[in-house]
């Protein structure tokens, strides 16, 4: 799901991406620290770790690396706040793992911690509602539609940064569709299994 520096450089259109990515990441990043409490600080740091970690799990689909994304997951639980720990994960893996890259970090940013937000105001509801059935649909849901999203915002980066990068366009939604069931069953199971030892985490809004 990275974008690479390397490959968006390639062209100007691809460089505009990677500026109008800065300059979009910084202001979703800007919104979820204002509305960061200190007391929401230790579940972010939690939540930036297992986004991080998650994505260094990688299995080979159609040939090409997919991994566990879970910002459905960060969105249910930090909301805005998802923003800055998105940020947080990728620069770790752009300087220990030169994923994407630094120049990258800003629109990858946004291809990830966009769809977190989306997923928040979509489902969050459900989380803190009586049925534990309805929670359960709710975060498989956003744990498949955070991940979808985030594959669409990358096509679209890809068509957007001109021709030469229409075919690897194509194949990232088809290819993201088996880490998107993946996120789904298991976001579901940790907003099931949040709810049973720790239901505060979704009673504040983001």
């Amino acid at each position: 799901m990275h974008l690479s520096e390397a490959i968006l450089a390639a062209t100007p259109s691809g460089q505009i991406m990677l500026a109008g990515g800065i300059l979009l990441a910084a202001g979703g990043v800007a919104i979820g620290l204002r509305r960061l409490e200190p007391a929401d600080m230790p579940r972010t740091a939690i939540l930036t770790s297992v986004f991080f970690v998650a994505s260094l799990l990688h299995v080979q689909v159609m040939g090409t690396p997919v991994h566990l994304v879970l910002n459905g997951l960060l969105g249910l639980v930090l909301g805005w706040a998802a923003m800055p720990a998105v940020l947080v994960g990728l620069v770790l893996q752009a300087v220990l793992f030169a994923f994407g890259g630094l120049l990258a970090v800003g629109v990858n940013t946004v291809v990830m911690g966009l769809p977190a937000v989306v997923c928040y105001y979509l489902f969050r509801w459900a989380t803190t509602g009586r049925y534990d059935g309805l929670a359960w649909a709710a975060g498989a849901a956003a744990g498949f539609i955070g991940v979808m999203l985030a594959a669409l915002l990358a096509a679209g980066v890809l068509l957007l940064a001109g021709k030469p990068f229409y075919h690897v366009a194509q194949l990232v939604i088809p290819v993201q569709l088996p880490a998107a069931c993946i996120d789904a069953v298991v976001t579901g199971a940790a907003v099931g299994f949040l709810r049973k030892v720790r239901p505060e985490v979704f009673r504040r809004s983001g």
